[in-house]
């Protein structure tokens, strides 16, 4: 997302937030079991997944939650202004082995603003597959 940093003085209440779509590829799973050090195989392997009634291989739901995490970093300019993020896990992301894998759609809106303290809610709208994998997915932000 390449946007200028907002200021407080010009956001509102109910203003949008520009949705981003994020790739998810098995490589990116891949990588992120590298990093988290989560390699439990349901993020990998696909007969694994399978084996336990999954679909295909789904999306590390902290994976999923950092894709939102990066959605209000970028929109905020500065991932220092995140002061609380929270969510709550609602479906799986089911990434494909088919090249493409899978979309995540993020959205966003103000939903609330304190004067004393120059923050803003930034409330997530979180979706793959037309389907909500985030509940609830707020963020606490400080503005310029």
């Amino acid at each position: 997302m390449t946007t200028a940093r907002p200021a407080f003085d010009e956001v509102a209440v109910g203003d949008a937030v520009p949705a981003q779509t994020y790739p998810v590829r098995r490589s990116d799973l891949v990588r992120y079991a590298g990093a988290s050090g989560d390699f439990n195989v349901i993020h990998w392997n696909e007969r694994s997944a399978r084996a336990v009634g999954l679909p295909d291989v789904i999306a590390h739901g902290m994976y999923t939650m950092a894709t939102g995490g990066r959605f209000v970093t970028d929109w905020a300019g500065d991932p220092g202004a995140v002061l609380e993020y929270g969510v709550r896990f609602t479906n799986m992301v089911v990434v494909p082995d088919d090249g493409e894998g899978a979309t995540v759609e993020v959205s966003g809106r103000i939903g609330a603003k304190d004067d004393e303290t120059r923050t803003v809610r930034v409330d997530l709208t979180v979706v793959c597959a037309g389907q909500k994998v985030l509940g609830k997915a707020q963020a606490r932000v400080r503005l310029p």
